[in-house]
């Protein structure tokens, strides 16, 4: 018996090989390019920016959190890929009513993807490129697990400033973090807030709660933080200047293809921290 082909909510999905698919989240556009599926792509959003050359031909929507809704009926979608951190619950809805499949993902651990590769894989007709992908991303996380062990780190990972915003244990990337041994922090955040705001939580970085935390990592998404950032932060805080490095936020965010080679990504930025 094949196994049913549902996604997050739980919804089943039938096989689709002719489906047009409009994608909203910008790894899961990635995917679909290596899953050989870009001919089936009608339309994406204007963050869908891998890979560079493919996407030029792809017509763009909007954002994630806002499309143009005239435009996708014009692109005339079967299907669409969500995600639930992505996309607003309203977006789904708006493309449900005009008919469209809404297939709604949410990866917790980069574990996750293997069923990703097969969902998405299974649905429109490209098994057999899902499986190379389920095993090329089995291979990176065995070279990951034979690596170290590597030493306990209670990481703060930033992901906006003004105000200065970091991720919580319950996400995906802290969950990518976890498994060289590093557990996403955020000491003094505001413990009775709930959904999105506890998981993405607003920091106030002082000394105080620099104390409490051996690196401070600053993502180049969403907020595209650079050496400007690393180099303020360290005029600032000149007693935990060791602690901060820019990391590549696609490596660590990404779930879907990239988390492939974002898992060799996070071996070698690991190995180099601890040199």
């Amino acid at each position: 018996m094949n196994t049913p082909l549902t996604d997050y909510l739980g919804q089943t999905f039938e096989q689709a090989p002719d489906a047009r698919i409009l994608s909203l989240v910008p790894s899961l556009t990635e995917l679909l390019f290596d899953l050989g599926l870009e001919q089936n792509l009608a339309g994406r959003t204007q963050f869908c920016i891998h890979p560079a050359e493919g996407i030029k031909m792809i017509p763009a929507v909007g954002g994630t959190k806002k499309i143009k809704m005239d435009r996708v009926a014009e692109l005339a979608p079967t299907h669409a890929l969500l995600n639930v951190d992505e996309n607003p619950r309203d977006m789904a809805d708006a493309l449900r009513n005009q008919g469209i499949d809404v297939i709604v993902t949410h990866p917790m651990h980069p574990d996750d993807n293997i069923k990703l590769f097969r969902l998405i894989g299974g649905i429109f007709n490209a098994d057999a490129k899902a499986e190379t992908l389920v095993a090329a991303y089995n291979d990176a996380r065995a070279a990951l697990a034979k690596t170290g062990p590597f030493s306990h780190q209670r990481v703060l990972y930033l992901i906006w400033k003004d105000p200065w915003m970091a991720i919580t244990p319950d996400t995906y990337i802290a969950n990518m973090l976890g498994l060289v041994n590093w557990q996403a922090a955020t000491p003094g955040a505001d413990p009775s807030l709930s959904g999105d705001a506890a998981r993405y939580p607003e920091v106030a970085i002082d000394g105080k709660l620099l104390e409490n935390i051996d690196l401070v990592l600053f993502s180049t998404e969403p907020y595209a933080f650079g050496k400007t950032d690393i180099d303020a932060f360290q005029t600032a805080f000149p007693e935990h200047t060791h602690k901060a490095h820019l990391i590549d936020g696609e490596m660590t965010s990404w779930y879907g293809s990239r988390a492939i080679s974002g898992l060799g990504y996070l071996k070698n930025f690991a190995e180099t921290i601890a040199s």
